[in-house]
């Protein structure tokens, strides 16, 4: 109970940091890069995928060295990462 505790308090104060950031970015004329730097890294922070679960609980994931077949190249052919390139045999 004290982890989910502390990671909710943590999520909080993080949040409350970042929406001081943005709002001082907006509203006050003397903000500067601490600001921006900390509304800048909190908007980052949201791109990350938190969605992700583990490749073997994942729907349709290819085992390792599947690769290969799954994108149509032979074992021993690789032909670059579009295939476009000069055949070598």
């Amino acid at each position: 109970m004290a982890g989910r505790t502390g990671r909710w308090g943590a999520a909080l104060a993080f949040g409350a940091v970042w929406w001081w950031a943005v709002l001082r970015l907006a509203l006050a004329p003397d903000a500067g890069p601490v600001e921006g730097a900390v509304a800048a890294g909190g908007w980052g922070l949201s791109l990350l995928p938190v969605h992700c679960v583990p490749k073997g609980r994942a729907a349709g994931a290819l085992a390792a060295g599947r690769w290969r077949g799954a994108w149509g190249w032979a074992a021993g052919r690789d032909r670059g990462a579009l295939g476009d390139g000069p055949d070598p045999s």
